[in-house]
Order: structure tokens, then sequence, then C-alpha cells
């Protein structure tokens, strides 16, 4: 499965905790291919922006930031050791420090500003033109990468996402409410499928696999199935 020769593109999309990330994590690992974390490059774009004088205490300078996009380039490179993929900008691993809490309570107004979804969007499209990378987010079957061979849209119920939501953040000691966390699960819903910039929706030759009664186990096993029917169709 992992040969160059049949080495292909994935796209991953659904709905907001659906378990994506985990799920294309997991899906790269067991082929070995590069893992494109689309939320991790605007988070990479703010850091480099808080680095570089064009965040201070939290206010972003859209024009400052837009200056600096010609001097950011982001990598991926696949680690071994911890079997994900880690990212680099011009060449730093900044894996770790894209992950503090001054680049989430920034990332959101960054990632807002147009010109840098499109830098970002052509990078990710670049990326896509290399074989064997799962890609995942809200618009890479549709926007990204539309000719992916391969395109999985996850979905489950608001209910069931709303369970495991509520696991997670009970678990880190966070108090929370069920029904809060299902009320903040349908408004994203709302917000995802009706904004104005490529809305959340499956591809038209998209696999639709629902998640609500299944294990990442049987999750994996289901779209490793589909993976190998389009590299036979291929071969």
């Amino acid at each position: 499965m992992s040969d160059t020769k049949h080495r292909i593109i994935i796209a991953v999309d659904g709905f907001s905790s659906c378990g994506k990330s985990t799920f294309a994590k997991a899906i790269a690992r067991e082929l070995g291919y590069i893992f494109i974390d689309t939320g991790a490059m605007y988070r990479a774009v703010t850091l480099y922006a808080l680095e570089h004088g064009a965040i201070r205490s939290g206010i972003v300078d859209e024009d400052a930031v837009v200056r600096l996009l010609d001097q950011i380039a982001i990598t991926f490179r696949f680690n071994p050791e911890r079997g994900a993929s880690d990212i680099y900008v011009n060449g730093d691993l900044v894996e770790g420090k894209i992950r503090t809490i001054e680049v989430s309570n920034c990332v959101s107004r960054v990632s807002a500003i147009p010109e840098v979804r499109r830098k970002l969007v052509a990078m990710q499209q670049e990326m896509g033109r290399r074989r064997g990378v799962v890609m995942d987010g809200r618009d890479i079957g549709t926007v990204i990468l539309p000719d992916a061979p391969v395109k999985i849209f996850l979905t489950a119920s608001a209910q069931s996402r709303a369970e495991r939501r509520y696991k997670e953040l009970i678990e880190k000691g966070q108090q929370v409410t069920m029904d809060g966390i299902l009320h903040d699960i349908n408004e994203r819903d709302r917000q995802d499928m009706t904004r104005a910039v490529a809305p959340l929706k499956q591809a038209d030759d998209a696999v639709l696999l629902d998640t609500s009664s299944l294990t990442l186990e049987e999750s994996i096993a289901a779209v490793l199935r589909i993976i190998r029917e389009k590299t036979e169709e291929k071969a």
C-alpha cells in the first residue's frame, strides 16, 4: 500500500467534533503517508505573526500580517518516533509552539484575513500535488483538492458528537454541561454550512462515513477498504 506507485491523495472533510484529525492522523500513520493538518498551518502563521510583531497584546495588525506572508514557508515531515507529521516554518520545528494559549487566542482572527486564506490554500494545493498525503478540514474535497481520488466525508449525529466532546472535556477537568455542548455543536454546524466562503458540504464523489456507532478502529478499517478499492481501480 505504501509503495510510491500506488500512493494517492486522501481528502477528509466533515462536521466539527467528528474526530477528523484523530481519524486522518491514524490513516496517515497506517499508510506511512504525510498528514497535512490545515488548522496547524493557520496556527503557524499566527505564531510567526506573534514572533515578528504583527500581533501585540492580543491585537492583530492585519496589514502587518499580510506583509509577512511572503516570508513564510510551511512544510510537514513524518516523524517515525511518534508516528505523526511535524510542522515546520522556514525549516524550524514549531509543532509545540503553535499549541500555546497565546496562539489559540489569536488564530481565529488571523485565519479570517482573506490574504492569509489565499496563501494557505495555495500552499495546501501545492502539497496536495504530491502522492501519499492525507489532508483534513472542512473544504478539502470541494475546494482545496477537488481532484483527490479518495474523498471521505465524516458525519455523526449531533448527540453522539456532544457525548464524545463532553467526555473529553470532563476528563480534562472542565466544568461543562451536555446541553451546552449540544447547543454549541448545532450552532457550529449551522455556521459551517451557511458561511459565505467555502461552506461545509459533501463533495459529490465523496464517500459518506457515519461514525456515530463506529470505533476509531472500525472507521479506519472501512476507509482502508475504500482506499484499496480505489488503488486497485487505478492499477
